[in-house]
């Protein structure tokens, strides 16, 4: 990306190239993480499914019926 700027090459011979420094470090990082932490789960497990137990609080049942 920047490599073909003067600039850039000024300041690897001055400095190093400190972003390959800075993926190299955040790889090695990385790879020791998912060495020892599970994966993380990208999706949240479905929600169950709601059991019918007769009308909501509140709300009056026809009558002749009965609730739970």
């Amino acid at each position: 990306m920047f490599q073909e700027a003067p600039i850039y090459r000024q300041l690897v011979a001055e400095r190093g190239d400190i972003p390959a420094q800075v993926r190299g470090e955040a790889e090695r990082i990385k790879s020791d993480l998912q060495r020892v932490m599970p994966p993380v789960r990208t999706q949240a497990p479905a929600a169950p499914e709601p059991v019918w137990s007769g009308a909501p609080a509140g709300l009056a049942l026809p009558p002749g019926t009965q609730q739970g």
